[in-house]
This record gives structure tokens, C-alpha cells and sequence, in this order.
């Protein structure tokens, strides 16, 4: 499960190439769910970048409290919640990594999954529109997750579905057929990824400062000889 995530400054121009909208997008050090954030979406032929409210808040949702920050992969065509919006509504969330928690005898100690190469990460998701009068609306997103590979299952059992940059126009596009779409939420292969063991302070969403990312230990990684 992506519970929480670390959101680096980042340049428009690192992502994908003619984005429109914000000059930038929302950064935290330690972003917890129902708080704003930034993501990529399809607009009039286009892609731009804009805020939204993780955690999904379609119309009917009485109680937000119940509004899912993530959504599985397996049961996006099944669940009422997230069929329309996987059909239509795509999105990808920039981030420079996700905290994961890894379980211990007296604690459990958070790691940060990055990638190996320190890129930009592009998190699939699906948003929704809900309009609070003809003009005014809001947006909000939930994260889509896929089983974790071999690699990083110690730290957790879920892992956002990353979506190459190659890739990241047919995801976003509606006109891209859902099992095509569906065919890009695959478990992130074990040499893309690392996971550093990072501070506590990370535990509370309050705590906002970088030190929260900092590494305490060594990068989990798949060794350099068993790469291919």
C-alpha cells in the first residue's frame, strides 16, 4: 500500500516534454493521503499538469473519511468506485519516491523506494470531477497499486503501478483501449528500483522536513552481477 510519499521539487521539463498548466509541481518531503498534490492528466488533446486531492471523491461520497487513496489493479473493471474513472479518466503523479514500512520485532522501520537511478517516478492513477456549483469543482485522485516484486516484498506486499515516460501518452490518452491501459499495471521489475532505510520522523505526517528522506542505511538493491 502507498501510504505515503515523498515529493521532491520538480521541473515540468524532467517529465514529459510540453506540459501546460502549473509552473511546477506541489513537492513534500512527506505527503500523507488527503492532502493536495500534483498530477498529469489528459486535457482538450493535451497533457497538463494540475492539482488534485488524493483520495478518490466521486459525487455520491458521503463520508470522506472513506474516500480511497489507492485503488487495486486487479479490480479496476469490477469496482463501481474505480470502472468509470480507469475508463476515462487516467492520471500519473509525479513523485521521487514511496515510503514503505518494514515490519520488525519491536517497530517497523520505514524505507524509501526510489528508483536506481534517482529519476522521476510517474505513479499511475485514476481522478474524478466533483462539482460543488456550476463553476467550482475539485478534483482528486487515487493511486493504483500492483503487487510488489521479489525484491521489495520484505518492505511491503503492494507498490504502485509505475508507468515508463515512453508509455505515458497511450496511458493518458481515453482513446486508448482499457485492457492496452491495463497491460502497462505490471509489478515494477527489481532492477528498477532500490529502498533505503530512512529516519522515524517520517512516521508523522506533521514533520515536513527534508531530513525525513535522508538515508540511514544502505540502498536495498538487486546486485549489479544479476542485472540484465
Amino acid at each position: 500500500m502507498a501510504g505515503r510519499l515523498y515529493v521532491p521539487p520538480l521541473e515540468p521539463a524532467r517529465l514529459l516534454p510540453g506540459l501546460r498548466g502549473l509552473d511546477a509541481p506541489r513537492h513534500s518531503p512527506n505527503l500523507a493521503p488527503r492532502r493536495p498534490l500534483s498530477m498529469l492528466r489528459h486535457e482538450q488533446g493535451e497533457t497538463c499538469l494540475t492539482d488534485a486531492f488524493w483520495g478518490l471523491t466521486p459525487p455520491w461520497l458521503q463520508v470522506l473519511d472513506h474516500a480511497p487513496h489507492c485503488a487495486r489493479a486487479e479490480s479496476l473493471a469490477s469496482r463501481p468506485m474505480f470502472r468509470e474513472a480507469f475508463s476515462a479518466r487516467r492520471c500519473l503523479v509525479p513523485v521521487g519516491g514511496v515510503y514503505l514500512w518494514k515490519p520488525q520485532p519491536r517497530f517497523k522501520q520505514p524505507f524509501l523506494v526510489v528508483g536506481v537511478d534517482r529519476a522521476p517516478l510517474l505513479l499511475a492513477g485514476l481522478w474524478c470531477r466533483f462539482h460543488t456549483t456550476l463553476t467550482a469543482y475539485t478534483d482528486s485522485l487515487a493511486l493504483i497499486t500492483v503487487a510488489a516484486n521479489a525484491l521489495l516484498a520484505p518492505l511491503g506486499d503492494r507498490l504502485p503501478a509505475i508507468i515508463p515516460a515512453a508509455a505515458a501518452k497511450r496511458w493518458l490518452d481515453p482513446e486508448t483501449p482499457q485492457a492496452e491501459a491495463h497491460s502497462l499495471l505490471v509489478t515494477p521489475p527489481e532492477e528498477l528500483l532500490g529502498a533505503f532505510p530512512v529516519s522515524r520522523r517520517v512516521n508523522d505526517p506533521a514533520n515536513q522536513d527534508p531530513a525525513c528522506a535522508h538515508p540511514t542505511g544502505p540502498m536495498l538493491r538487486r546486485p549489479r552481477d544479476q542485472e540484465r
